[in-house]
């Protein structure tokens, strides 16, 4: 298996833990801090937003060759195995669907409304 091969076939894998951590958080069976931590990662792994951009050299990939990951590996970890076998199916299925760009354009709304809100705080506080 040829390096780039196993890159995608990685890249695949964590796109479909991202699945299966979204589908568990809205499973009501999931513990309220698990179901909290797997929006986190979630929304994190899929937002176009990341904390570090990615143009800083070494640094800018860290948080999506590390971070992502492991919130992946963690929220995994702490979920029941009921609920993770229901999410595993729940992600098979909606992977064989196209993805949404309108869900991408939601996110990166929402992360824009943050954005502007903690803008406008800062102004506040410096004001004070």
């Amino acid at each position: 298996m040829s390096l780039l091969s196993s890159l995608k076939e990685r890249a695949n894998d964590l796109k479909r833990y991202t699945l299966v951590v979204y589908f568990a958080a809205r499973d009501p069976r999931t513990p309220l801090l698990v179901r909290v931590l797997a929006l986190l990662v979630a929304a994190y792994a899929l937002s176009p937003v990341d904390l570090i951009p990615d143009f800083i050299p070494v640094l800018g990939y860290l948080d999506d060759l590390v971070l992502v990951p492991l919130g992946l590996a963690l929220v995994i970890r702490l979920l029941p195995t009921p609920v993770l076998a229901s999410a595993r199916e729940q992600a098979e299925r909606a992977a064989a669907h196209p993805t949404s760009k309108l869900a991408g354009r939601i996110i990166l709304a929402v992360w824009l409304l943050v954005l502007l809100w903690l803008g406008w705080w800062t102004i506040a506080a410096m004001r004070t």
